[in-house]
């Protein structure tokens, strides 16, 4: 058993002593209390560096990954991925002036490259982003008014689920899972 499947066991267990006074809870609060009692800033954190300290060195990890999406349009890229979304641009490079862009951006601990490349990727692709405090990010993106996007949140059995549309025909499914 790993750390991080003990720190979950806790969490099962914390739930069922608080249920069992008449306290309901649901699984993801009892993962953010375990993780807070850890001494980590919410289970996200947790449950990577748990992993991390459970882990032998000659086990595979993978460490990220970026998506990598095919864009058509540098200023409706940005303004849908870093204007409305909230992501920061990390790099850029072309191989010369003219040529098609590739970009890195990152936004609480997301990487998402975007490629005007042929080669790079297919229009139409589909991302999956397990993600927390998702009602904050909802709330964040409709104080936005942006024109061209105005995601709901859709209760599914898998979690709580936010999906964004980008110009080109992408689309990013942002969801927060309870276990």
């Amino acid at each position: 058993m790993t750390n991080a499947d003990q720190a979950k066991s806790m969490a099962r267990q914390l739930r069922a002593a608080l249920s069992s006074d008449g306290i309901d809870i649901p699984h993801s609060k009892s993962l953010e209390l375990v993780a807070k009692a850890l001494g980590h800033a919410d289970w996200n954190t947790a449950s990577a560096k748990l992993d991390q300290q459970g882990a032998s060195p000659s086990a595979v990890r993978f460490l990220r990954c970026s998506p990598i999406l095919r864009i058509f349009d540098e200023r409706k890229a940005r303004e849908f991925y870093c204007d409305f979304l909230g992501f920061q641009v990390a790099f850029e490079h072309r191989f010369s002036e003219g040529m098609p862009l590739y970009l890195g951006l990152e936004r609480a601990d997301l990487t998402l490259h975007l490629s005007e490349h042929h080669g790079d990727a297919s229009p139409g692709a589909n991302v999956f982003v397990a993600t927390a405090n998702i009602r904050a990010f909802h709330r964040e993106l409709a104080e936005k008014n942006y024109a061209y996007n105005r995601p709901g949140l859709e209760d599914l059995p898998w979690g709580l689920q936010m999906q964004v549309n980008d110009p080109f025909g992408n689309r990013i499914r942002f969801c927060q899972q309870d276990e």
